[in-house]
């Protein structure tokens, strides 16, 4: 009977080790302290994003930045950081940004990227957190406070088992992730220089997960901004079409724009839309609050037409290629009408470069030792452009490393509650081995 016991007890851990790789001892010993830290403090990291989400922070609410980098900062001076509130300068109507310091000379430089700022406004009717079960709800709570929470509480539990030593780290919380601000080259201007001091830039805007797998992202495509201006000759209706009117500025633009949807549209990842339209013989546009006002009749040919779109690529290179082709379209232009494009930049792409892949390979182990199975690679047009973006040509990068959120930038923006203890313990393993790589190599 002791011998059939002794089997029966073997043949049972072995099954668990099967289904269970974290039992399988894949986790050392450190790293298994830390995932223990993390299981019994999850409730207070959630404490910490209701917190967060109760302080309304919109870009342009600068009093509600200021109060939740308070908060932040007094989160990375209890792990030891020096921390830094950087004021943009008043005429750039942005609050600032909230870094966090903490460097151990000759270890692996790491940045970690979040932002402060949410889409909602001071006077808009969404401020608050509410939980239903294992569901929070509230602006930001996706995107992204629960992604600057995850931060902190990774590094705390590094600092659990005295491995935070082991790395050089820069926490980065932007104040106008959501609505930059203008001049890029100042308001990016921090945030590009610590990416140039790093070595890894990790992102943590919300996970992607679906079909029963984690996604990772290696890359995201660039957001940037034109608009065309058209015009034409005013006159009376009857007289349009003839030599000496001309098509009038609605049907140049209207011509154009069907240029670019048969001529520019088709490369791999390469998007381009046109948001508004205003055309007449009164017309005005903002193009920062995206309003206009437009007056005409129909018996009168318009002169003047503003369009108003975005281009999203996956390089510099096919962004270049994509506007040179629009200027070509827009200066063969027909006779008694003008036209002419100007472009914006915005936040460039964050292309799929090798040192990214290599990241990828670590963060997908982490995955499977978490008993959560290997992490395929994202497709790009599933995620929109992201602040870790402007440091990624000086560092190898990923993003994605936040909870699992729905409906974000809505009145209906939710947290799967259950995702946060998963986002911190894979977060705390990824910067655990990159401080330890050689040991972790596969």
């Amino acid at each position: 009977m002791i011998r059939h016991y002794k089997t029966y007890i073997f043949s049972t851990l072995m099954l668990l080790i099967a289904v269970n790789p974290v039992a399988a001892g894949s986790l050392n010993a450190d790293e298994q302290r830390m995932m223990r830290w993390i299981d019994a403090n999850t409730e207070r990291a959630i404490d910490l994003l209701e917190e967060t989400v109760n302080i309304s922070s919109g870009t342009l609410n600068h009093d509600g930045l200021r109060e939740l980098g308070e908060v932040m900062g007094r989160e990375l001076e209890g792990l030891g950081f020096e921390a830094e509130w950087i004021d943009m300068p008043e005429e750039m109507q942005r609050a600032g940004h909230l870094f966090g310091r903490g460097y151990n000379e000759g270890k692996k430089k790491v940045l970690l990227i979040g932002h402060l700022d949410t889409v909602f406004e001071a006077d808009d009717g969404f401020q608050s957190y509410s939980r239903d079960g294992d569901t929070a709800f509230g602006p930001g709570v996706d995107d992204m406070k629960s992604g600057n929470v995850i931060i902190i509480y990774a590094l705390q539990a590094l600092r659990e088992i005295g491995a935070l030593e082991d790395l050089s780290v820069t926490v980065a919380y932007t104040g106008d992730e959501e609505y930059a601000g203008s001049p890029l080259a100042l308001a990016k201007h921090d945030l590009i220089e610590a990416g140039k001091w790093a070595d890894v830039s990790l992102g943590f805007e919300g996970a992607i997960s679906y079909d029963g797998q984690d996604w990772a992202t290696i890359s995201r495509r660039s957001s940037s901004n034109w608009h065309l201006e058209v015009s034409g000759k005013q006159g009376h209706s009857s007289r349009i079409f003839n030599d000496q009117m001309g098509h009038g500025a609605i049907f140049e633009a209207a011509r154009i724009l069907n240029k670019f949807n048969e001529q520019v549209r088709g490369e791999q990842y390469l998007t381009f839309n046109a948001g508004t339209i205003q055309g007449g013989t009164d017309v005005s546009y903002d193009f920062e609050t995206n309003r206009g006002t437009t007056f005409g009749k129909t018996n009168v040919i318009p002169n003047k037409v503003i369009v108003h779109g975005d281009i999203r690529t996956i390089s510099q290179a096919q962004l270049e290629r994509t506007r040179d082709a629009m200027r070509k379209i827009v200066a063969d232009h027909l006779p008694l009408t003008d036209a002419r494009i100007v472009f914006e930049d915005r936040y460039p792409p964050m292309e799929p470069s090798d040192g990214n892949r290599r990241l990828h390979k670590i963060l997908s182990q982490v995955n499977e030792d978490l008993g959560r199975g290997a992490m395929p690679i994202v497709d790009p047009s599933r995620r929109g452009a992201a602040d870790v973006s402007f440091v990624a040509p000086y560092s190898d990068a990923l993003a994605g490393l936040g909870a699992v959120g729905e409906g974000g930038h809505t009145p209906n923006e939710s947290l799967d509650l259950t995702s946060m203890p998963v986002a911190i313990k894979r977060a705390a393993l990824l910067l655990y081995r990159l401080a330890h790589e050689k040991q972790h190599q596969k």
